[in-house]
């Protein structure tokens, strides 16, 4: 007799079970790190927003009447405003500092 050589349909079907266990371990994790990265990024623009308002005070010595003062002007943001990756808008509360409505 030849000695055959390949795989059998049992040891195939291990295989592709194997793989799809680890796929579903993977894909959540993979799924929850990026809503993680767009909270970050989100989290991000807000601290730089509100560096922009303190610099904003410092080169006109009072602070902005509008976020859009800051966020329009290209001294500050020179590619634009930022936009949240999460689809909120920014604010300017009472106290000058900038929050996100996600």
């Amino acid at each position: 007799m030849k000695d055959k050589k390949g795989i059998t349909l049992v040891e195939l079907l291990i295989v592709v079970m194997i793989l799809g266990a680890l796929a579903a371990i993977a894909l959540p994790r993979i799924s929850q790190s990026a809503s993680n990265a767009r909270q970050r990024a989100c989290d991000t623009n807000v601290s730089l927003i509100n560096s922009a308002i303190e610099m904003y005070y410092v080169d006109q010595g009072s602070y902005p009447a509008a976020l859009s003062n800051v966020t329009n002007n290209t001294t500050y943001f020179p590619d634009g405003a930022p936009a949240c990756p999460l689809g909120g808008t920014y604010t300017m509360n009472a106290n000058h500092r900038v929050t996100c409505n996600h």
